[in-house]
């Protein structure tokens, strides 16, 4: 069923509210002002809300462009009775334009869940290309049957096959993955050293697969490539070429990721993000340090050379894989407790902190862990955040234990896509 729309602002998630009879619906591939004609991808009576696609725009705003991407284009998948795929719904929107908005979107989180009025731009991050693509050195493929890589259609199981991939970077879409038969592979990981260095091909075998297979897919990628399979339920990870593990390298510090092991997917995002909290906490010689979801020590290492020998860093991280990669990386640094596990679990036992430092996944840290950083009566925390909408729903806590923010930075390490990662500094008031 399809519908004429005139769009108006902008709404968390990717979307744009625009309403029909006096019923909220969500559309995605629009921009304020448009007057539109949408498919409904979600409906019925007694929903709340609608969602929709774009099909054709009727008056266009000023920003829309042609999109970089023919697979992620909603109005050239319609012509073709396609789906678009996901992860560039942006792309139809001119640079200055997304961040513009994304400021937006931020700012009415913040009012909503947060109760404060602030009203932070959106920056670019450090060394942004002009047309912001090719930022990322991480990459998630299915494997359509065939055997050839495929992207999934926003929330729909609709696999659509891919040529190329405009938002990765050039070492990743180098390999020409699209050509290799990944037949008996559900999903492809692909890691790519932002400083160069050897790529890691991950393979998540489907059920059943005999290893055979897999060797006979590590043997047909390139040279130079290493090649690993992963379990994610038993997570264990087999060496088929090369090595497990990627090296990335920011500021000077090298890191070891394995595996599925999480790191910022933009190029410059880890410098970018340890130059923000670097400045914004200014940690002391003797501090005590809590890094909290640490993930492999990307903060945790220029926090513990900080704060020296004399300090005192916690690093907590709830992955077992990316813990250990952690104690690797920071080997050398005797000031530095590891901890693998809950972070409100450690917490308990953390006693004063002078600095403490959260990154928390999309889901946010939520009130038992905010409260239990207020217990520890640090002079200042920094909060890195991936979602404007479980950082606002924090920083409500937070406010409501006595902390501000000092400083609020938002940048966009997502281009053409509606994510967005910021950093706030927060004192007691």
């Amino acid at each position: 069923m399809s519908i004429e729309l005139t769009v108006e602002a902008p709404a968390h998630g990717g979307h744009f509210v625009a309403r029909h009879e006096g019923r909220v619906v969500f559309v995605r591939h629009a921009l304020p002002g448009e007057r539109v004609r949408v498919r409904l991808t979600e409906s019925g009576e007694d929903a709340k809300f609608w969602r929709a696609d774009v099909v054709e725009v009727l008056e266009a705003a000023e920003g829309r462009r042609e999109h970089f991407w023919k697979e992620a284009d909603a109005l050239r998948a319609a012509a073709r009775g396609k789906l678009p795929v996901g992860g560039a719904e942006f792309g139809h929107i001119d640079l200055a334009v997304q961040r513009r908005l994304k400021a937006e979107i931020f700012a009415e989180q913040l009012r909503r869940l947060g109760g404060t009025d602030l009203a932070p731009e959106v920056e670019p991050a450090l060394d942004e290309s002009s047309d912001g693509l090719g930022w990322r050195t991480r990459v998630s493929f299915s494997v359509a049957p065939g055997g050839r890589l495929a992207m999934h259609a926003h929330r729909s199981d609709e696999l659509i096959p891919v040529q190329d991939m405009p938002l990765a970077a050039e070492a990743i879409n180098s390999l020409h993955l699209w050509e290799t038969d990944f037949s008996g592979v559900e999903r492809v990981e692909v890691a790519a050293p932002a400083a160069g260095g050897q790529p890691l091909v991950l393979l998540i075998p489907a059920a059943g697969t005999h290893p055979r297979t897999l060797g006979r897919i590590a043997g047909s990628l390139p040279d130079g490539v290493s090649v690993a399979a992963w379990n994610p339920e038993s997570h264990e990870l087999t060496r088929l070429k090369g090595r497990t593990w990627v090296q990335e390298t920011v500021l000077g510090q090298d890191y070891r990721v394995t595996g599925a092991g999480f790191w910022q997917i933009h190029r410059s995002a880890p410098e970018t993000l340890t130059t923000a909290v670097l400045a914004g906490l200014d940690v002391q010689p003797g501090d005590a340090v809590a890094d909290l979801y640490a993930g492999a020590g990307l903060f945790t290492a220029p926090l513990a050379g900080a704060a020296g020998e004399s300090g005192r860093v916690l690093s907590v991280e709830g992955s077992p894989g990316t813990s250990r990669d952690a104690r690797k990386n920071l080997f050398a640094a005797p000031q530095v407790q590891i901890h693998q596990g809950r972070v409100d679990k450690v917490l308990r036992d953390a006693g004063k902190l002078d600095v403490v430092l959260l990154d928390p996944p999309r889901a946010g840290a939520g009130k038992t862990v905010v409260r239990q950083i207020d217990a520890a009566a640090p002079r200042v925390v920094g909060y890195v955040s991936c979602d404007p909408a479980s950082f606002a729903r924090d920083l409500g806590y937070f406010r409501s234990a006595g902390w501000e923010p000092e400083t609020l930075r938002v940048f966009d390490l997502y281009p053409h896509t509606h994510h967005m990662e910021s950093f706030a500094v927060l004192r007691k008031a």
